[in-house]
């Protein structure tokens, strides 16, 4: 079975332009998916039918890609400057899990990790000035 990418959170414009740039499958998941277990989302990808457009944050979930595969598809969706987008990997964990409890997962790992990357930041930005107290 080949990789495919699933899309939640995208205008349809968006959702050409994405399938315009990656080399691989794209699927929207419609908001009728949010209770299906992912394994099954990604299993009957193919006959899904309708808008990713229901969330209000963007996933690009990527399933089954090889490592090349994965790094391109995140440089590719990256330089369309869609905005914020959170992208995840399938592991066998997640792939038992309910879509929306995955996509709150993802949600909740962003914000940590940006918390995480804005505390650093800003410890970097106060460290210049009081290295000097004291000196003199």
């Amino acid at each position: 079975m080949g990789g495919k990418v699933l899309l939640v959170g995208f205008l349809p414009d968006e959702v050409e332009r994405l399938r315009g740039a990656l080399s691989v499958p794209v699927f929207e998941v419609p908001e009728y998916c949010r209770d299906w277990v992912v394994s099954e989302i990604v299993e009957k990808a193919e006959n899904l039918s309708g808008s990713s457009y229901w969330h209000l944050r963007k996933f690009v979930i990527m399933h089954g890609l090889d490592n090349e595969t994965l790094k391109g598809t995140i440089r590719a969706v990256k330089s369309l400057n869609l905005g914020r987008v959170i992208f995840a990997t399938t592991t066998e964990t997640s792939l038992t899990w309910k879509l929306e409890d995955l996509l709150n997962e993802l949600m909740a790992e962003d914000e940590y990790f940006r918390a995480m990357r804005w505390a650093r930041e800003e410890a970097g930005k106060r460290r210049g000035p009081f290295l000097d107290i004291g000196k003199g």
